[in-house]
């Protein structure tokens, strides 16, 4: 899940405490079926765009998809999600690019997308260059 730090950010994410905040606002089609796949107790990378650049966190879906109240036409849909944890050394987006096992990650073939799943193998890769 990608966000600004300067819209919202892994420490904001973390005041949030234990209620969570809505991940809303996504307005990009595959972006919001992503969302729509999310279930309860699926963990996320969090990822500062744009600014930084880098997987900072993890965060815990606690609500699955509903509308979105920031959209008026209905059609886009919001999680809830908590704070799980910011890691000492965030992951460089040039460093997930210099590992090959990781080059089929939307996160380089689609840059542009907010929300995008990963797979188990890729989810333990990311953890240990995290080190979680």
């Amino acid at each position: 899940m990608k966000s600004e730090p300067d819209v919202w950010s892994i420490d904001q994410q973390k005041k949030a405490g234990t209620k969570g905040a809505a991940w809303d606002g996504v307005r990009n089609y595959q972006a919001a079926k992503n969302l729509k796949t999310m279930k309860k107790g699926d963990q996320c990378f969090f990822y500062h765009s744009n600014i930084g650049k880098e997987i900072v966190g993890v965060v815990e879906v606690i609500k699955e998809a509903y509308v979105d109240k920031t959209d008026q036409s209905g059609r886009f849909v919001a999680v809830t999600v908590k704070f799980i944890r910011k890691l000492e050394k965030p992951i460089t987006l040039e460093n997930i690019k210099k590992n090959k096992e990781l080059s089929h990650l939307s996160l380089i073939k689609q840059s542009r997308l907010s929300v995008m799943p990963i797979d188990s193998k890729s989810w333990k890769i990311l953890n240990k260059m995290g080190k979680i």
